[in-house]
């Protein structure tokens, strides 16, 4: 196979990939990170982890030593629908993630 083949057969994987669901699939999601380390150099993940995400319905935070942040979306009986790395984006794109994947904020916080 041509290398030109190559790399339109794995854009194409990649891309199939990444839309084998649809957001109603979506029952919850939860993000994994670590209470400190590599989210204490992050502080608009760690201001959205810890001051944000409480307020969304379906989401749940595990604090995991060591995680990187990321963002699970979760289908029936809790299987992995997509992770995405949260690492490079800033506060209000996390907050924008949740709202197109469908999820909405609660009326006051609630304990993690």
């Amino acid at each position: 196979m041509s290398y030109i083949i190559k790399i339109l057969l794995l854009t194409i994987c990649i891309a199939t990939s990444s839309l084998a669901y649809e957001i109603s699939d979506i029952v919850s999601a939860k993000i994994e990170t670590c209470r400190g380390c590599s989210l204490n150099r992050l502080p608009e993940v760690k201001k959205f982890v810890m001051e944000d995400a409480p307020f969304y319905e379906r989401l749940e935070v595990k604090f995991i030593t060591g995680a990187p942040p990321e963002l699970i979306m979760l289908g029936e009986d809790d299987n992995e629908l997509e992770r995405i790395p949260l690492s490079n984006l800033n506060r209000v794109e996390c907050n924008d993630i949740l709202l197109q994947k469908g999820f909405n904020k609660k009326n006051k916080k609630e304990e993690f």
